[in-house]
């Protein structure tokens, strides 16, 4: 079996993009690194906390990209909505609330 760093991190978000363990992994990476149980312990300067910064990215970097998919998604299901509704019909189930500014 070959181990990578790439392996490992295929893995790491495979398991955050399953939604069935996805607070799971949270919880687990958020409980390791307040632990005081290190791969890297602590007590060594610099070394000790890049185990912790290196996880700390992943698992932003990885829910930030979710969240983004998610509010993309959102954002595509009404924009298509709203244009499927003025497509074929000239009235439409939504109030548009409009300002008037005067111009002189």
């Amino acid at each position: 079996m070959k181990f990578s760093i790439e392996s490992l991190y295929s893995w790491y978000r495979n398991l955050l993009r399953n939604p069935k363990y996805r607070w799971w992994v949270i919880l687990g990476t958020l409980a390791y690194l307040v632990s005081p149980f290190d791969i890297l312990p602590d007590f060594v300067p610099v070394v000790g906390q890049i185990d912790d910064v290196f996880l700390l990215t992943l698992l932003v970097s990885e829910v930030s990209g979710l969240v983004i998919e998610g509010w993309k998604a959102r954002k595509g299901e009404v924009g298509t909505e709203a244009s499927n509704t003025s497509e074929g019909s000239t009235s439409t189930g939504s109030t548009i609330d409009v300002d008037s500014v005067s111009v002189k």
